[in-house]
């Protein structure tokens, strides 16, 4: 079953209206993050793709990406919840609830604007090309997995 498509509009807005939903003291119903903290998390796979803040994994670290983890994170089998993380999305300081979900609906609605042939065969940090599939598989599977995480 293919994942909603994030680079279309009618998706990418409700997964906003889900994000809008979100106070600064809303729960989580698992896991270790605040809501701040989520919202950030989130914004690093956008980073990821538009900024030049990350480095690339060296030879060796992209290999075992492309050979074990793309498939976890590109494909459509949701998440486990409290599933180890890679060290870039560990967020551990205070974060402001507000400029980090300004952030992540700004990226939310570039990449919509930008859309899916934007990013077909787009070079991912971690796992080399991907398809456009793969990209809205990675962007809406981890968006919908933590706004989830915190009931909306």
């Amino acid at each position: 079953m293919a994942l909603p498509n994030i680079f279309s509009r009618e998706v990418s807005d409700k997964v906003i209206q889900r994000i809008n939903q979100l106070q600064p003291t809303t729960a989580a119903k698992w896991g270790k993050m605040n809501v701040a903290q989520m919202l950030a998390h989130c914004n690093v796979t956008y980073e990821m793709a538009y900024e030049n803040k990350h480095t690339k994994p060296n030879p060796i670290m992209r290999f075992v990406l492309k050979t074990f983890i793309k498939k976890l994170v590109t494909g459509e089998v949701p998440y486990k919840r409290n599933s180890q993380t890679a060290p870039a999305f560990i967020m551990v300081d205070e974060k402001n609830f507000d400029d980090e979900k300004e952030r992540l609906i700004g990226y939310i609605t570039k990449t919509q604007q930008m859309g899916e042939t934007s990013f077909d065969n787009k070079e991912s940090l971690s796992f080399g090309n991907l398809n456009s599939i793969e990209w809205n598989n990675m962007f809406y599977k981890h968006l919908d997995h933590h706004l989830t995480q915190f009931g909306v």
